[in-house]
């Protein structure tokens, strides 16, 4: 019998991992494929504190063909750009590729359209992506030659608020650490019905844990607002009220890749992948989805729409699950593995400069039995330890270490 195919769309966290996962639990023996329009595997948590100098871009990527090829896994670097489900067989920039099974990783877009003047060039940064974060510090360089008030932000539909709150907390500690702290008026602006919401429902003592952070940094909040637009140094909010700035980071809401919606048959409306508990798309046993291309149901709904943050752990632990569920079925055994992502556990640090929050519940999404949040500054020094860890484990990918 001929080798099975895995053909794995995107090679960050999801893809990465979905890859090497699969290989692993058939001892190499599958022939596995990644295709990714990036070339570089992008630490993404350290995106916060690109701007303000304290990384280069090749402090927090690494080349992902080297790793892929030490491991028996293909590489290919090109745009996928369609997939037919039928045929099995995915288009890509540099040719047709067939396939067994299918792991779409894609990841996401900036949705900019949902405020006009955001972006792309429009009148606010952002540091959702290693080039916005690059353009966000040219900003930000700026600033210091001429400065101003600041408005970080998070706009209706985001889901990424961790990084807005950790923006928000650098950018206040290196402005003591400018000597502007003083002269510069910093606002929070979020689409969250209550500060620390976090896209997750919030946690214990969150509102008023975040309510000390941002008196104790004398930061105006403004939350539950959507945002109408980006004016040149005006952010003008759905109600009518108006914020000046002289700089601003504000994070978008994500879709998903256009890919995804040329398979218009497990695609939502948002670019994304309806997906079961063993992320094997609606209908489509053989097709699979992981990470921010997996759609994902909220228990909730809010004045102002709100997202959830579908970050790297719970990316990983979907790209296993994934994995284990492909070798389940090339050995001819039924897909067993299974774990729906408000089940999975929440687990995150959120870095303040020099401080920070270390996040903890039993589960991502409510009803919870019991999450807390741990303040002080080990937070950050956990946060920096991570990142060497895990740009580490991943370069030589160990993906099964924790």
């Amino acid at each position: 019998m001929s080798r099975k195919k895995v053909l794995v769309l995107g090679g960050n966290f999801g893809g990465l991992t979905a890859a090497l996962a699969v290989s692993h639990e058939l001892h190499g023996d599958v022939d596995v494929r990644v295709i990714s329009a990036s070339d570089r595997f992008v630490f993404n948590p350290s995106l916060i504190w690109l701007p303000f100098g304290k990384r280069r871009p090749a402090d927090i990527t690494f080349p992902l063909a080297p790793t892929f090829e030490s491991h028996g896994i293909e590489f290919t670097h090109a745009e996928a750009t369609g997939i037919d489900l039928a045929s099995q067989k995915v288009t890509a920039a540099s040719g047709v590729y067939d396939y067994d099974y299918l792991v779409i990783a894609t990841g996401y877009r900036n949705n900019f359209s949902v405020v006009p003047g955001l972006g792309p060039g429009g009148n606010a940064y952002t540091i959702t992506t290693l080039e916005d974060a690059i353009h966000a510090g040219e900003g930000w360089r700026r600033f210091l030659e001429d400065p101003g008030d600041i408005v970080v932000g998070a706009s209706q539909g985001a889901g990424c608020f961790g990084a807005a709150y950790e923006y928000l907390f650098n950018l206040s500690y290196r402005l003591r650490k400018a000597g502007l702290k003083k002269h510069v008026k910093l606002t929070y602006v979020s689409a969250e019905p209550f500060l620390g919401h976090f896209g997750i429902g919030g946690l214990p003592h969150g509102e008023s844990l975040l309510s000390m952070f941002l008196k104790k940094e004398h930061i105006t909040a403004i939350v539950n607002t959507g945002m109408d637009r980006v004016e040149e140094g005006r952010l003008v909010l759905a109600d009518g009220r108006s914020v000046g700035f002289s700089y601003a980071m504000i994070v978008p809401p994500f879709i998903g890749q256009d890919v995804i919606r040329s398979a218009r048959q497990i695609a939502d409306d948002k670019g994304y992948v309806k997906v079961r508990d063993t992320y094997q798309a609606e209908g489509h046993d053989n097709v699979y989805a992981v990470g921010i291309a997996a759609a994902v149901s909220v228990p909730w709904q809010t004045a102002t729409p709100v997202g959830v943050p579908k970050t790297g752990f719970p990316t990983e632990r979907m790209a296993h699950v994934a994995a284990r569920n492909i070798a389940a079925q090339i050995r001819g055994e039924t897909p067993r593995s299974h774990e729906a992502f408000g089940d999975m556990p929440a687990v995150c640090v959120m870095d303040a400069g020099n401080n920070g929050v270390i996040i903890l519940a039993d589960k991502m999404l409510p009803p919870r039995k019991h999450g807390v949040l741990i303040p002080g500054p080990q937070a950050h020094a956990m946060k920096l330890g991570f990142e060497k860890y895990f740009l580490w484990k991943t370069r030589h990918g160990y993906i099964s270490l924790p």
